[in-house]
Protein backbone atom coordinates (compact mmCIF):
# COMPACT_ATOMS: atom_id res chain seq x y z
CA UNK A 1 0.00 0.00 0.00
CA UNK A 2 1.37 3.41 -0.92
CA UNK A 3 2.24 6.04 1.68
CA UNK A 4 -0.50 8.41 0.57
CA UNK A 5 -3.06 5.64 0.99
CA UNK A 6 -1.90 5.02 4.55
CA UNK A 7 -2.06 8.72 5.35
CA UNK A 8 -5.54 9.11 3.87
CA UNK A 9 -6.85 6.06 5.74
CA UNK A 10 -4.97 6.97 8.92
CA UNK A 11 -7.92 7.90 11.18
CA UNK A 12 -9.87 4.78 10.22
CA UNK A 13 -6.83 2.51 10.50
CA UNK A 14 -6.19 3.84 13.99
CA UNK A 15 -9.64 2.83 15.25
CA UNK A 16 -9.58 -0.55 13.48
CA UNK A 17 -6.08 -1.32 14.75
CA UNK A 18 -6.97 -0.08 18.21
CA UNK A 19 -9.89 -2.50 18.38
CA UNK A 20 -7.67 -5.42 17.38
CA UNK A 21 -4.96 -4.49 19.90
CA UNK A 22 -7.53 -4.11 22.67
CA UNK A 23 -9.07 -7.48 21.87
CA UNK A 24 -5.65 -9.17 22.03
CA UNK A 25 -4.76 -7.36 25.26
CA UNK A 26 -8.01 -8.49 26.91
CA UNK A 27 -7.13 -12.09 26.09
CA UNK A 28 -4.09 -11.67 28.35
CA UNK A 29 -5.40 -9.43 31.11
CA UNK A 30 -8.91 -8.08 31.67
CA UNK A 31 -9.17 -4.54 33.02
CA UNK A 32 -12.14 -2.25 32.68
CA UNK A 33 -10.06 0.86 33.39
CA UNK A 34 -7.44 -0.09 30.78
CA UNK A 35 -10.06 -0.88 28.14
CA UNK A 36 -11.77 2.46 28.69
CA UNK A 37 -8.53 4.47 28.74
CA UNK A 38 -7.20 2.70 25.64
CA UNK A 39 -10.41 3.34 23.70
CA UNK A 40 -10.42 7.02 24.61
CA UNK A 41 -6.76 7.30 23.61
CA UNK A 42 -7.37 5.54 20.26
CA UNK A 43 -10.35 7.74 19.39
CA UNK A 44 -8.49 10.89 20.42
CA UNK A 45 -5.61 9.83 18.15
CA UNK A 46 -8.06 9.25 15.29
CA UNK A 47 -9.49 12.73 15.79
CA UNK A 48 -5.99 14.23 15.87
CA UNK A 49 -5.15 12.45 12.60
CA UNK A 50 -8.05 14.06 10.70
CA UNK A 51 -6.38 17.52 10.36
CA UNK A 52 -3.26 15.76 9.07
CA UNK A 53 -5.32 14.01 6.40
CA UNK A 54 -7.37 17.06 5.41
CA UNK A 55 -4.75 18.87 3.22
CA UNK A 56 -4.49 15.78 0.99
CA UNK A 57 -8.25 15.46 0.42
CA UNK A 58 -9.62 14.31 -1.92
CA UNK A 59 -7.13 11.45 -1.88
CA UNK A 60 -6.68 8.87 -4.62
CA UNK A 61 -4.77 5.62 -4.89
CA UNK A 62 -5.07 1.93 -5.61
CA UNK A 63 -7.05 1.01 -2.49
CA UNK A 64 -8.89 4.32 -2.40
CA UNK A 65 -10.89 3.33 -5.48
CA UNK A 66 -13.25 1.78 -2.94
CA UNK A 67 -13.49 4.89 -0.75
CA UNK A 68 -13.85 8.62 -1.23
CA UNK A 69 -11.52 10.26 1.29
CA UNK A 70 -12.67 13.82 0.74
CA UNK A 71 -13.61 16.73 2.97
CA UNK A 72 -17.16 15.33 3.32
CA UNK A 73 -15.94 12.01 4.69
CA UNK A 74 -13.36 13.65 6.97
CA UNK A 75 -15.92 16.06 8.41
CA UNK A 76 -18.24 13.19 9.30
CA UNK A 77 -15.33 11.18 10.66
CA UNK A 78 -14.93 14.00 13.16
CA UNK A 79 -18.56 13.57 14.28
CA UNK A 80 -18.27 9.77 14.37
CA UNK A 81 -15.00 9.49 16.30
CA UNK A 82 -15.89 12.37 18.63
CA UNK A 83 -19.26 10.82 19.44
CA UNK A 84 -17.68 7.40 20.04
CA UNK A 85 -15.17 9.01 22.41
CA UNK A 86 -18.00 10.56 24.42
CA UNK A 87 -19.78 7.18 24.55
CA UNK A 88 -16.63 5.55 25.97
CA UNK A 89 -16.40 8.22 28.65
CA UNK A 90 -20.06 7.79 29.59
CA UNK A 91 -19.79 4.01 29.52
CA UNK A 92 -16.95 3.81 32.06
CA UNK A 93 -18.94 5.01 35.06
CA UNK A 94 -22.17 3.47 33.76
CA UNK A 95 -20.76 -0.08 33.65
CA UNK A 96 -18.38 0.18 36.61
CA UNK A 97 -20.91 -0.80 39.33
CA UNK A 98 -22.47 -3.58 37.24
CA UNK A 99 -21.72 -7.27 37.49
CA UNK A 100 -21.32 -7.68 33.71
CA UNK A 101 -17.86 -7.75 32.13
CA UNK A 102 -17.62 -4.41 30.38
CA UNK A 103 -14.29 -4.71 28.53
CA UNK A 104 -15.79 -5.95 25.26
CA UNK A 105 -18.09 -2.92 25.24
CA UNK A 106 -15.16 -0.74 24.18
CA UNK A 107 -14.06 -3.17 21.47
CA UNK A 108 -17.55 -3.02 20.00
CA UNK A 109 -17.65 0.79 20.21
CA UNK A 110 -14.37 1.02 18.27
CA UNK A 111 -15.65 -1.44 15.66
CA UNK A 112 -18.97 0.40 15.28
CA UNK A 113 -17.13 3.69 14.81
CA UNK A 114 -14.93 2.05 12.16
CA UNK A 115 -18.00 0.69 10.36
CA UNK A 116 -19.69 4.10 10.40
CA UNK A 117 -16.47 5.70 9.07
CA UNK A 118 -16.33 3.19 6.19
CA UNK A 119 -19.98 3.93 5.39
CA UNK A 120 -19.39 7.70 5.45
CA UNK A 121 -16.55 7.37 2.91
CA UNK A 122 -18.08 4.58 0.81
CA UNK A 123 -17.95 5.17 -2.94
CA UNK A 124 -18.34 1.54 -3.97
CA UNK A 125 -21.08 -1.03 -3.37
CA UNK A 126 -18.65 -3.42 -1.69
CA UNK A 127 -17.56 -0.88 0.93
CA UNK A 128 -21.18 0.18 1.47
CA UNK A 129 -22.09 -3.37 2.45
CA UNK A 130 -18.96 -3.97 4.54
CA UNK A 131 -19.35 -0.71 6.44
CA UNK A 132 -23.04 -1.27 7.07
CA UNK A 133 -22.51 -4.83 8.28
CA UNK A 134 -19.61 -3.93 10.58
CA UNK A 135 -21.76 -1.21 12.10
CA UNK A 136 -24.88 -3.37 12.40
CA UNK A 137 -23.17 -6.43 13.92
CA UNK A 138 -21.51 -4.24 16.54
CA UNK A 139 -24.77 -2.49 17.38
CA UNK A 140 -26.92 -5.56 17.96
CA UNK A 141 -24.24 -6.94 20.29
CA UNK A 142 -24.12 -3.61 22.11
CA UNK A 143 -27.92 -3.38 22.35
CA UNK A 144 -28.00 -6.76 24.16
CA UNK A 145 -24.97 -5.99 26.32
CA UNK A 146 -26.98 -5.88 29.57
CA UNK A 147 -27.38 -9.64 29.74
CA UNK A 148 -28.83 -9.27 33.23
CA UNK A 149 -31.92 -7.54 31.78
CA UNK A 150 -34.48 -9.26 29.57
CA UNK A 151 -35.40 -5.99 27.86
CA UNK A 152 -31.80 -5.57 26.67
CA UNK A 153 -31.74 -9.07 25.17
CA UNK A 154 -35.06 -8.29 23.47
CA UNK A 155 -33.63 -5.08 22.01
CA UNK A 156 -30.64 -6.97 20.62
CA UNK A 157 -32.81 -9.64 19.03
CA UNK A 158 -35.14 -7.08 17.45
CA UNK A 159 -32.23 -5.14 16.03
CA UNK A 160 -30.59 -8.35 14.78
CA UNK A 161 -33.70 -9.53 12.92
CA UNK A 162 -34.54 -6.18 11.36
CA UNK A 163 -30.91 -5.36 10.55
CA UNK A 164 -30.62 -8.73 8.79
CA UNK A 165 -33.76 -7.95 6.80
CA UNK A 166 -32.44 -4.54 5.77
CA UNK A 167 -29.11 -6.08 4.75
CA UNK A 168 -30.93 -8.58 2.52
CA UNK A 169 -32.86 -5.75 0.89
CA UNK A 170 -29.63 -3.80 0.42
CA UNK A 171 -27.93 -6.74 -1.30
CA UNK A 172 -30.90 -7.32 -3.58
CA UNK A 173 -30.96 -3.63 -4.47
CA UNK A 174 -27.22 -3.54 -5.14
CA UNK A 175 -27.55 -6.62 -7.35
CA UNK A 176 -30.23 -4.90 -9.43
CA UNK A 177 -28.11 -1.77 -9.75
CA UNK A 178 -25.05 -3.74 -10.79
CA UNK A 179 -27.07 -5.70 -13.34
CA UNK A 180 -28.32 -2.53 -15.01
CA UNK A 181 -25.21 -0.34 -14.72
CA UNK A 182 -22.37 -2.91 -14.95
CA UNK A 183 -20.58 -0.84 -12.31
CA UNK A 184 -20.03 -1.22 -8.57
CA UNK A 185 -19.25 2.46 -8.08
CA UNK A 186 -21.86 4.98 -6.97
CA UNK A 187 -20.90 7.29 -9.82
CA UNK A 188 -22.01 4.54 -12.22
CA UNK A 189 -25.66 5.29 -11.36
CA UNK A 190 -25.68 8.80 -12.79
CA UNK A 191 -25.20 7.81 -16.44
CA UNK A 192 -28.15 5.40 -16.79
CA UNK A 193 -30.44 7.80 -14.93
CA UNK A 194 -29.50 10.72 -17.15
CA UNK A 195 -29.62 8.68 -20.35
CA UNK A 196 -32.96 7.11 -19.57
CA UNK A 197 -32.14 3.43 -19.15
CA UNK A 198 -34.52 1.15 -21.07
CA UNK A 199 -35.39 -0.78 -17.90
CA UNK A 200 -35.95 2.26 -15.69
CA UNK A 201 -38.46 0.54 -13.41
CA UNK A 202 -35.96 -2.12 -12.34
CA UNK A 203 -33.27 0.54 -11.94
CA UNK A 204 -35.47 2.59 -9.65
CA UNK A 205 -36.46 -0.58 -7.80
CA UNK A 206 -32.79 -1.16 -6.98
CA UNK A 207 -32.39 2.42 -5.76
CA UNK A 208 -35.58 2.09 -3.72
CA UNK A 209 -34.28 -1.05 -1.96
CA UNK A 210 -31.03 0.72 -1.10
CA UNK A 211 -32.99 3.68 0.26
CA UNK A 212 -35.11 1.34 2.39
CA UNK A 213 -31.96 -0.21 3.87
CA UNK A 214 -30.48 3.20 4.65
CA UNK A 215 -33.85 4.38 5.94
CA UNK A 216 -33.73 1.54 8.44
CA UNK A 217 -30.32 2.68 9.69
CA UNK A 218 -31.53 6.27 9.96
CA UNK A 219 -34.82 5.27 11.59
CA UNK A 220 -36.95 6.93 8.92
CA UNK A 221 -40.68 6.17 8.81
CA UNK A 222 -42.00 3.62 7.99
CA UNK A 223 -38.70 1.77 8.69
CA UNK A 224 -38.67 3.19 12.22
CA UNK A 225 -40.42 0.42 14.17
CA UNK A 226 -37.19 -0.83 15.78
CA UNK A 227 -36.11 2.58 17.06
CA UNK A 228 -38.11 3.04 20.31
CA UNK A 229 -37.64 -0.57 21.43
CA UNK A 230 -33.88 -0.55 20.81
CA UNK A 231 -33.40 2.85 22.44
CA UNK A 232 -35.37 1.75 25.50
CA UNK A 233 -33.80 -1.70 25.91
CA UNK A 234 -30.19 -0.76 25.21
CA UNK A 235 -27.90 0.60 27.93
CA UNK A 236 -28.02 4.40 27.90
CA UNK A 237 -24.50 4.82 26.41
CA UNK A 238 -25.46 2.45 23.58
CA UNK A 239 -28.62 4.46 22.90
CA UNK A 240 -26.38 7.53 22.63
CA UNK A 241 -24.14 5.64 20.20
CA UNK A 242 -27.08 4.64 18.00
CA UNK A 243 -28.38 8.22 17.97
CA UNK A 244 -25.04 9.77 17.01
CA UNK A 245 -22.44 7.47 15.41
CA UNK A 246 -24.84 5.22 13.50
CA UNK A 247 -26.96 8.04 12.13
CA UNK A 248 -23.97 10.19 11.17
CA UNK A 249 -22.45 7.42 9.06
CA UNK A 250 -25.77 6.59 7.39
CA UNK A 251 -26.61 10.22 6.66
CA UNK A 252 -23.17 10.85 5.15
CA UNK A 253 -23.73 7.99 2.72
CA UNK A 254 -27.32 9.09 2.05
CA UNK A 255 -25.99 12.43 0.80
CA UNK A 256 -23.54 10.67 -1.53
CA UNK A 257 -26.33 8.47 -2.85
CA UNK A 258 -28.63 11.45 -3.35
CA UNK A 259 -25.87 13.31 -5.20
CA UNK A 260 -25.81 10.69 -7.97
CA UNK A 261 -29.48 9.69 -8.05
CA UNK A 262 -31.18 13.08 -7.85
CA UNK A 263 -29.99 13.81 -11.37
CA UNK A 264 -31.59 15.32 -14.40
CA UNK A 265 -32.35 18.66 -15.97
CA UNK A 266 -32.52 21.54 -13.46
CA UNK A 267 -36.11 21.93 -12.33
CA UNK A 268 -37.02 18.36 -13.30
CA UNK A 269 -37.48 15.99 -10.35
CA UNK A 270 -37.28 12.23 -10.64
CA UNK A 271 -38.78 9.37 -8.65
CA UNK A 272 -35.93 9.34 -6.14
CA UNK A 273 -36.73 12.92 -5.19
CA UNK A 274 -40.38 12.16 -4.50
CA UNK A 275 -39.44 9.04 -2.57
CA UNK A 276 -37.16 11.03 -0.28
CA UNK A 277 -39.82 13.72 0.03
CA UNK A 278 -42.36 11.18 1.29
CA UNK A 279 -39.83 9.71 3.72
CA UNK A 280 -38.99 13.16 5.09
CA UNK A 281 -42.59 14.26 5.68
CA UNK A 282 -43.68 10.86 7.04
CA UNK A 283 -40.74 10.83 9.48
CA UNK A 284 -41.49 14.33 10.75
CA UNK A 285 -45.11 13.60 11.59
CA UNK A 286 -44.60 10.01 12.76
CA UNK A 287 -41.82 10.87 15.18
CA UNK A 288 -43.45 13.94 16.69
CA UNK A 289 -46.98 12.59 16.98
CA UNK A 290 -45.84 9.34 18.62
CA UNK A 291 -43.70 11.28 21.10
CA UNK A 292 -46.52 13.54 22.28
CA UNK A 293 -47.76 11.36 25.14
CA UNK A 294 -44.73 9.11 25.59
CA UNK A 295 -43.96 8.56 29.31
CA UNK A 296 -40.58 6.88 28.78
CA UNK A 297 -37.75 9.35 28.28
CA UNK A 298 -35.63 7.00 26.14
CA UNK A 299 -38.55 6.17 23.85
CA UNK A 300 -39.38 9.88 23.66
CA UNK A 301 -35.83 10.63 22.50
CA UNK A 302 -36.11 7.75 20.01
CA UNK A 303 -39.26 9.18 18.45
CA UNK A 304 -37.61 12.60 18.48
CA UNK A 305 -34.66 11.21 16.50
CA UNK A 306 -37.08 9.90 13.85
CA UNK A 307 -38.42 13.42 13.37
CA UNK A 308 -34.92 14.94 13.34
CA UNK A 309 -33.77 12.66 10.54
CA UNK A 310 -36.87 13.76 8.61
CA UNK A 311 -35.87 17.39 9.15
CA UNK A 312 -32.35 16.70 7.90
CA UNK A 313 -33.66 15.10 4.69
CA UNK A 314 -35.04 18.51 3.73
CA UNK A 315 -31.46 19.61 2.98
CA UNK A 316 -30.74 16.34 1.16
CA UNK A 317 -33.55 16.84 -1.38
CA UNK A 318 -31.81 19.56 -3.45
CA UNK A 319 -28.59 17.54 -3.82
CA UNK A 320 -29.04 17.29 -7.60
CA UNK A 321 -27.49 20.72 -7.92
CA UNK A 322 -24.58 19.69 -5.67
CA UNK A 323 -24.78 22.97 -3.75
CA UNK A 324 -22.11 23.27 -1.06
CA UNK A 325 -24.50 25.24 1.15
CA UNK A 326 -26.96 22.34 1.27
CA UNK A 327 -24.19 19.89 2.16
CA UNK A 328 -23.05 22.21 4.93
CA UNK A 329 -26.61 22.37 6.25
CA UNK A 330 -26.70 18.57 6.50
CA UNK A 331 -23.30 18.45 8.20
CA UNK A 332 -24.14 21.17 10.69
CA UNK A 333 -27.49 19.58 11.51
CA UNK A 334 -25.92 16.19 12.18
CA UNK A 335 -23.21 17.82 14.30
CA UNK A 336 -25.79 19.68 16.40
CA UNK A 337 -27.97 16.59 16.73
CA UNK A 338 -25.01 14.45 17.83
CA UNK A 339 -24.02 16.90 20.58
CA UNK A 340 -27.62 17.25 21.78
CA UNK A 341 -28.49 13.55 21.81
CA UNK A 342 -25.20 12.62 23.48
CA UNK A 343 -25.88 15.20 26.16
CA UNK A 344 -29.46 14.00 26.68
CA UNK A 345 -28.44 10.37 27.11
CA UNK A 346 -25.46 11.51 29.17
CA UNK A 347 -27.96 12.99 31.63
CA UNK A 348 -29.75 9.63 31.72
CA UNK A 349 -26.39 8.00 32.53
CA UNK A 350 -25.76 10.53 35.29
CA UNK A 351 -29.21 9.75 36.69
CA UNK A 352 -28.52 6.03 36.79
CA UNK A 353 -27.78 4.37 40.11
CA UNK A 354 -26.13 0.94 40.26
CA UNK A 355 -27.34 0.12 36.76
CA UNK A 356 -30.92 1.21 37.39
CA UNK A 357 -31.80 3.82 34.80
CA UNK A 358 -34.23 6.67 35.40
CA UNK A 359 -36.24 5.99 32.26
CA UNK A 360 -39.64 7.47 32.97
CA UNK A 361 -40.41 11.15 32.71
CA UNK A 362 -41.91 11.08 36.20
CA UNK A 363 -38.56 9.89 37.58
CA UNK A 364 -37.25 13.36 36.80
CA UNK A 365 -39.95 15.27 38.65
CA UNK A 366 -38.31 17.85 40.89
CA UNK A 367 -34.81 17.15 39.58
CA UNK A 368 -34.01 20.87 39.58
CA UNK A 369 -34.52 20.97 43.37
CA UNK A 370 -32.24 18.01 44.06
CA UNK A 371 -29.60 18.30 41.32
CA UNK A 372 -29.94 21.76 39.76
CA UNK A 373 -26.79 21.50 37.61
CA UNK A 374 -27.86 18.21 36.02
CA UNK A 375 -31.34 19.63 35.46
CA UNK A 376 -29.81 22.68 33.78
CA UNK A 377 -27.70 20.51 31.46
CA UNK A 378 -30.70 18.34 30.58
CA UNK A 379 -32.74 21.47 29.91
CA UNK A 380 -30.13 22.83 27.50
CA UNK A 381 -30.03 19.57 25.57
CA UNK A 382 -33.81 19.44 25.29
CA UNK A 383 -33.94 23.08 24.21
CA UNK A 384 -31.36 22.35 21.52
CA UNK A 385 -33.38 19.38 20.27
CA UNK A 386 -36.44 21.66 20.23
CA UNK A 387 -34.53 24.26 18.18
CA UNK A 388 -34.51 27.13 20.69
CA UNK A 389 -32.15 30.05 19.83
CA UNK A 390 -28.61 30.29 21.25
CA UNK A 391 -28.17 26.53 20.91
CA UNK A 392 -26.58 24.50 18.12
CA UNK A 393 -29.93 22.81 17.48
CA UNK A 394 -31.56 26.12 16.53
CA UNK A 395 -28.94 26.96 13.92
CA UNK A 396 -29.02 23.41 12.56
CA UNK A 397 -32.75 23.63 12.03
CA UNK A 398 -32.41 27.16 10.63
CA UNK A 399 -29.85 26.07 8.02
CA UNK A 400 -31.98 23.12 6.96
CA UNK A 401 -35.07 25.33 6.65
CA UNK A 402 -33.07 27.94 4.71
CA UNK A 403 -31.93 25.20 2.32
CA UNK A 404 -35.54 24.21 1.70
CA UNK A 405 -36.69 27.78 1.14
CA UNK A 406 -33.72 28.58 -1.12
CA UNK A 407 -34.63 25.62 -3.35
CA UNK A 408 -38.38 26.34 -3.29
CA UNK A 409 -39.22 23.16 -1.37
CA UNK A 410 -42.25 24.77 0.23
CA UNK A 411 -44.21 21.68 1.26
CA UNK A 412 -41.47 20.03 3.38
CA UNK A 413 -40.44 23.46 4.70
CA UNK A 414 -43.97 24.12 5.96
CA UNK A 415 -44.10 20.61 7.43
CA UNK A 416 -40.84 21.31 9.27
CA UNK A 417 -42.28 24.47 10.82
CA UNK A 418 -45.49 22.70 11.85
CA UNK A 419 -43.64 19.76 13.34
CA UNK A 420 -41.23 22.02 15.20
CA UNK A 421 -44.26 23.42 16.99
CA UNK A 422 -45.55 19.91 17.75
CA UNK A 423 -42.16 18.85 19.05
CA UNK A 424 -41.96 21.87 21.30
CA UNK A 425 -44.94 20.53 23.25
CA UNK A 426 -43.33 17.31 24.46
CA UNK A 427 -39.94 18.90 25.08
CA UNK A 428 -41.62 21.51 27.27
CA UNK A 429 -43.56 18.75 29.03
CA UNK A 430 -40.29 17.16 30.12
CA UNK A 431 -38.84 20.56 31.05
CA UNK A 432 -41.87 21.33 33.17
CA UNK A 433 -41.45 18.03 35.00
CA UNK A 434 -37.83 18.84 35.81
CA UNK A 435 -38.81 22.01 37.63
CA UNK A 436 -41.93 20.79 39.42
CA UNK A 437 -41.98 20.11 43.14
CA UNK A 438 -42.28 16.47 44.13
CA UNK A 439 -45.74 15.47 45.27
CA UNK A 440 -46.90 12.58 47.38
CA UNK A 441 -49.01 11.33 44.50
CA UNK A 442 -48.34 12.20 40.90
CA UNK A 443 -51.40 13.39 38.96
CA UNK A 444 -49.95 12.05 35.73
CA UNK A 445 -52.00 9.00 34.74
CA UNK A 446 -49.14 7.85 32.51
CA UNK A 447 -46.57 7.68 35.32
CA UNK A 448 -45.19 4.24 35.99
CA UNK A 449 -42.45 5.14 38.47
CA UNK A 450 -43.48 5.08 42.13
CA UNK A 451 -40.37 6.45 43.84
CA UNK A 452 -38.74 9.33 41.94
CA UNK A 453 -36.77 10.39 45.00
CA UNK A 454 -34.98 7.05 45.09
CA UNK A 455 -33.08 8.01 41.91
CA UNK A 456 -31.18 11.06 40.75
CA UNK A 457 -29.28 11.65 43.97
CA UNK A 458 -25.85 13.31 43.57
CA UNK A 459 -23.02 10.82 43.37
CA UNK A 460 -19.33 11.76 43.81
CA UNK A 461 -18.41 8.68 41.76
CA UNK A 462 -19.69 10.23 38.51
CA UNK A 463 -16.97 12.86 38.11
CA UNK A 464 -16.00 11.70 34.61
CA UNK A 465 -19.63 11.73 33.45
CA UNK A 466 -20.13 15.23 34.84
CA UNK A 467 -16.99 16.50 33.12
CA UNK A 468 -18.15 14.96 29.84
CA UNK A 469 -21.53 16.67 30.17
CA UNK A 470 -19.79 19.97 30.90
CA UNK A 471 -17.76 19.62 27.70
CA UNK A 472 -20.93 18.87 25.71
CA UNK A 473 -22.61 21.98 27.13
CA UNK A 474 -19.64 24.09 26.03
CA UNK A 475 -19.83 22.62 22.52
CA UNK A 476 -23.59 23.13 22.38
CA UNK A 477 -23.32 26.83 23.18
CA UNK A 478 -20.09 27.29 21.22
CA UNK A 479 -21.59 26.02 17.97
CA UNK A 480 -24.82 27.87 18.72
CA UNK A 481 -23.08 31.24 19.04
CA UNK A 482 -20.28 30.79 16.49
CA UNK A 483 -21.69 28.66 13.63
CA UNK A 484 -19.06 29.77 11.13
CA UNK A 485 -16.47 27.79 13.07
CA UNK A 486 -18.37 24.59 12.24
CA UNK A 487 -18.63 25.37 8.52
CA UNK A 488 -16.20 23.34 6.47
CA UNK A 489 -15.44 23.39 2.74
CA UNK A 490 -17.64 20.70 1.20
Amino acid sequence: MMTRDLLALGPMLITAGGAVVLLLALAVCRSHAFASAWSVLVLAAALAAIPMTWPGAPASGDLLNLLAIDSWALAFWGIIFGSALVVCLLGFEYFRPLAVQAEEFYVLVLLSATGAAVLAAADHFATVFLGLELLSVSLFALAAYRRDQAISIEAGIKYLVLAGTSSALLLFGLALLYFHTASLRLSGLAGPLLAGHPDTIALYAGIALVLVAMGFKLGLAPMHVWTPDVYQGSPAPVSALVGSVSKAGAMAFMVRLAGVTLTGTPGVRNGVFYGLLVLAIASMFTGNLLALRQPNIKRLLAYSSIAHMGYCLLAVLPMAAGAALDRQAVFYYMLAHAVSILGAFGCVCAASENGREAQHVEDYRGLAWRRPVLAGVFSLMLLSLAGIPLTAGFLGKFYVLASGVRNALWLPAVCLVINSGIGLFYYLRVLGTLYQREEAESPDQFATSTAPSALLQPSPQLLLTHLTLAALVVLLIYFGLMPALASLPM
